[in-house]
């Protein structure tokens, strides 16, 4: 098993920004992708942002694209989500995650076994 910590979330103002983080020690060992989910008020979770621990390359949503960074540390064992230019749609629960090493590729709409208890982001109008 894999454990996940998200920090970072909170209030802020639309056209704001935010940065998530997430620690996951030992998850170089046990995956190959990394990634962050979104879960609006009310509805189900989805992929927004993937990266490769081998490459590098990341995969956004299209809703995000252009506002959102996704980065990672790996002396530090912590995934990053720079969130620029904030909406009220941004407004939900994040999540960081991570996919098993044993399955191929990584992107936004891989299939992750791992989960980080998520983070609260509120984006006011």
């Amino acid at each position: 098993r894999v454990q996940l910590v998200e920090s970072g979330g909170g209030s802020v103002q639309s056209e704001g920004s935010l940065r998530l983080s997430c620690t996951a020690p030992g998850a170089s060992s046990r995956s190959k992708c990394m990634g962050w989910f979104f879960q609006p008020p009310g509805r189900g979770r989805d992929g927004i942002a993937a990266i490769s621990l081998d490459t590098g390359v990341t995969d956004y949503r299209d809703t995000v694209k252009d506002r959102f960074t996704i980065s990672l540390d790996n002396a530090r064992n912590t995934l990053y989500l720079q969130m620029n230019s904030l909406k009220p749609e941004d407004t939900g629960i994040y999540y960081c995650a991570v996919r098993d090493r044993s399955r191929p590729g990584c992107g936004h709409r891989s299939s992750f076994h791992w989960w980080g208890h998520g983070a609260q982001v509120t984006v006011s109008a």
